[in-house]
């Protein structure tokens, strides 16, 4: 199948799932679709040995293996979703609130990391399979980042206090290149890859990718500000953001740095008071509604591949069970490092625990777990892994993310709402 071809399935498949999510489950699109994608899976799944002439699941499996999610994502997609979350961001809310955001994107993630990698290694064996320690941390690298793209989304349609949006959406974009980070260090360490390397040198690595791709980020941000002030042509400023998040994505991975740390730097950049001296409010409506628009198709096609990804798992009952242990698990792991990271900056004068609440409840997580746990070598662990992480995802996109309009209500009423 050529690229066009795949690219019309694609867009086909999704504007079907939404059509019928509209007529049918009236929830979030990107809920929807993914819904409607799993459905189709298990009807391929049902389908295939009842029509022995077709091996509908081979030939969905080489479509999948075409399109290469943990490629498409990580290495493409992700860059242009993590722009456009970062551009919808209050940039004063989120310096207010800084210290927050960088003890939950950090310290917050590193404690969600080795909590859920404690936790597994403690509980996996009960149910039959001994798992190394450092693929347990490997599982909690993937595990551990909140999906921007879900949460961002989410926000959209909750109406919470502008601050709080602030931190939630600024942990979930700057979590990820932390998580990756992570992932990256203890993938190797796990298949001895990375043997004899000490921890000044991870340490070293950790900072490079991470302050080094935040600093090169603000840099293009601030270079592709200044190139677009003093013209009000609203192509050239679409153009001028489409090159700044590839651009700097692909230059930061040039340089080892963090690509997702980087591009979320360079699209604050656009919230900043700066870039509203630079851009008169029609520019900045026009700008807005391209993102938003690349953002949504983007997003919808995302959570469609990630339904049909089930398709890559083989089923068996440690999966069921790990998956129905892990899931209460991570949970449990996100308020408890939701509480420890945010501990040194003052969680008490944060509403009595309201917003440990959501942010616990809140952490959904999405492609970016589901692409890193793909992307895991073959063998038996994978295959152990897999079904695990997938199981997770589905859980907080579909069970959170549908009940957490009704958490925040119930933390929230509406006489509490900006």
């Amino acid at each position: 199948m050529d690229t066009i071809s795949l690219f019309a399935l694609l867009l086909t498949l999704s504007a079907a799932f939404s059509i019928l999510n509209h007529h049918t489950l009236r929830v979030p699109v990107t809920i929807g679709v993914l819904v409607f994608s799993l459905l189709a899976s298990l009807l391929i799944m049902i389908l295939n040995p009842l029509i022995p002439a077709y091996d509908l699941q081979a030939l969905s499996r080489s479509v999948l293996g075409a399109i290469n999610l943990p490629t498409a994502l990580l290495n493409g997609a992700l860059s242009l979703l993590l722009f456009a979350g970062a551009m919808q961001v209050d940039v004063d809310h989120l310096s207010a609130k800084l210290a927050s955001v960088a003890a939950l994107s950090v310290l917050g993630t590193v404690l969600a990391v080795a909590f859920l990698a404690i936790a597994t290694w403690c509980v996996l064996p009960l149910l039959g399979h001994t798992i190394p320690f450092t693929w347990c941390i490997v599982l909690g690298a993937i595990l551990a980042p909140t999906d921007p793209v879900s949460v961002v989304g989410m926000l959209k349609r909750l109406g919470l206090p502008r601050p709080i949006q602030a931190v939630f959406a600024g942990e979930s974009l700057f979590n990820d290149g932390v998580s990756v980070v992570i992932f990256g260090v203890t993938i190797g360490l796990a298949t001895g890859s990375s043997q004899g390397v000490t921890a000044s040198e991870i340490a070293l690595s950790f900072c490079r990718e991470a302050i080094g791709g935040g600093l090169l980020g603000a840099l293009t941000g601030w270079v592709a500000l200044r190139v677009l002030k003093g013209q009000r042509d609203p192509h050239i400023d679409l153009l001028t953001s489409l090159a700044l998040a590839t651009g700097t994505f692909s230059i930061a991975n040039q340089l080892g740095m963090s690509g997702a740390i980087a591009v979320v730097a360079a699209g604050l950049c656009f919230g900043t008071s700066y870039s509203h001296s630079i851009f008169d409010e029609a520019s900045r409506k026009d700008l807005n509604v391209a993102w938003t628009l690349i953002d949504e198709v983007l997003n919808v096609l995302l959570f469609m591949l990630i339904g049909f990804e089930i398709l890559e798992i083989t089923p068996n009952i440690f999966a069921i069970l790990a998956t129905l242990a892990v899931i209460p698990l991570s949970i449990a792991v996100r308020a408890l490092s939701v509480l420890l990271s945010t501990l040194p900056v003052h969680l008490r004068q944060w509403e009595r625990g309201r917003v440990l609440g959501i942010l616990t409840w809140g952490g959904l997580r999405g492609g970016i777990s589901v692409s890193l746990a793909l992307g895991l070598p073959p063998g038996n662990l994978r295959d152990l892994l897999l079904p695990v992480c997938y199981g997770v995802v589905v859980f907080t996109i579909i069970v959170q993310g549908l009940t957490m309009e009704r958490v925040a209500r119930r933390l929230y009423p509406s006489s509490d709402l900006e």
